[in-house]
């Protein structure tokens, strides 16, 4: 059984659609350190605006004022969902930019 699994996993790895993906070209690469620079700086702007606005989507729709809990009443747990939240969109927002 375990010379079987062996097997399947060298054929998937070994099959030609496994090294397709190197051939496809995809206009976002950049091609010299200027591009990449500025491709970094405009999805960085992008995921910063976009979790600013999950996390006040989520303040909004949610009862009370998370953002005057964590910073007036001190309240920890109210942090720590508020971190949550941020993380959570920042994870959505990456998986949408790799594709």
């Amino acid at each position: 059984m375990n010379k079987l699994l062996s097997l399947a996993a060298l054929a998937a790895v070994s099959s030609p659609a496994a090294f397709a993906a190197d051939s496809v070209s995809n206009g976002w690469h950049a091609s010299n350190l200027a591009e990449a620079v500025g491709y970094m700086m405009l999805f960085a702007i992008i995921g910063i605006v976009l979790a600013i606005v999950g996390y006040r989507l989520f303040d909004k729709f949610t009862p009370g004022d998370l953002h005057r809990e964590i910073v007036e009443q001190k309240n920890v747990a109210a942090a720590l969902i508020g971190g949550a939240v941020i993380l959570g969109v920042c994870i959505i927002v990456a998986a949408a930019m790799i594709g």
